[in-house]
């Protein structure tokens, strides 16, 4: 049977695992606090419209306390270059509960999302795992893998899918995925401008990369980034579900583009609809925890256009999981 075209949504769940390197609390700490807030009424909006999402946690919001961390915390942790990025030297700092840390603790809201019912938890390695970093080894991302998995295991959440922090995906490292259950990843779109993997080069252009990515959020500069759904296979034995578009936060000094945003967000989805190709839109629930109204407005409006491709080409939302079965076992 004929593979129909699929909207696909993966939000990148870390709250502040996914930040302290580049974000200081004072700069971004009410994003991160409103997070609970966002996630309510993304499942609100999700339930009206029955768009699917998965949310690629952190493995460490899945503790409730300090104890449930220093438990499942792996041995044989990062050794990056760059010490700065080890999230293990955020431990001392974080709070005994989550009653006192919402910042660094979520199981109550990962609950929530579960028993919804409508939307699948997957894994954003369980410490915000640096996956392109000088100094670590594929065993330490072995161990990683591993207490992601087990730290989700008594909510009896099975991890299948993964999104690459900061989308570093490191090619070694997918059979290792594989062989821990996981079914399928995020990869980046076939642009250049997308690429994460560093060079000497690269490092001089970083300005001129983030330009083209900012223009190509509200211009079609690298094209629809769709995805034929009967050519999607595995490589390495693991699933590769690249990524279309990042939804792009409001923001006030672009406010006068945010039809441009969401007009190309749209012309890529019927593209894809129209098409049978994959249409696979992200971004991080903190990226909402700032101007939320507004960025509701615009997902309102992208959802409203998933409702009309959906009744005229059958245009289904699906899990990554949801996806790749389909795909699998086609």
């Amino acid at each position: 049977m004929k593979k129909r075209g699929a909207f696909v949504i993966t939000l990148d769940y870390e709250i502040h695992w996914g930040v302290f390197d580049a974000m200081s609390l004072d700069a971004y700490g009410a994003n991160l606090r409103n997070v609970n807030t966002v996630i309510d009424r993304l499942l609100i909006l999700c339930d009206k419209y029955q768009v699917k999402i998965t949310f690629a946690t952190v493995g460490m919001l899945f503790a409730d306390s300090k104890k449930s961390l220093e438990k499942y915390n792996p041995s044989d942790t990062p050794s990056y270059d760059n010490n700065s990025l080890n999230t293990y030297d955020l431990m001392k700092g974080v709070g005994i509960d989550e009653q006192n840390d919402e910042l660094h603790y979520a199981k109550s809201t990962i609950q929530k999302i579960k028993q919804n019912g409508l939307h699948e938890i997957g894994t954003h390695t369980y410490s915000h795992y640096n996956c392109l970093a000088q100094g670590q080894t594929l065993e330490q991302f072995k161990a990683d893998i591993i207490a992601a998995k087990e730290i989700a295991k008594p909510m009896d959440i099975m991890v299948q899918s993964i999104v690459f922090p900061k989308n570093q995906v490191n090619d070694a490292y997918l059979k290792v995925c594989y062989e821990n259950g996981i079914k399928s990843y995020r990869g980046t779109e076939e642009s250049a401008i997308y690429n994460t993997k560093s060079s000497p080069l690269k490092k001089k252009l970083v300005p001129l990369i983030r330009l083209g990515r900012l223009i190509d959020g509200y211009l079609n500069l690298t094209g629809h980034n769709t995805y034929n759904v009967e050519k999607l296979n595995a490589n390495n034995e693991i699933l590769n579900l690249p990524s279309s578009r990042f939804l792009r936060p409001f923001h006030s000094k672009l406010s006068f583009l945010e039809a441009l945003k969401v007009k190309r967000i749209v012309k890529s989805m019927r593209h894809a609809a129209k098409n049978n190709e994959l249409f696979h839109l992200w971004w991080h629930p903190h990226n909402f925890g700032a101007d939320m109204d507004k960025n509701f407005e615009n997902l309102e409006e992208i959802f409203n256009a998933y409702t009309d491709l959906n009744i005229s080409h059958n245009f289904e939302s699906k899990t990554m999981t949801e996806l790749t079965l389909d795909i699998l076992n086609k």
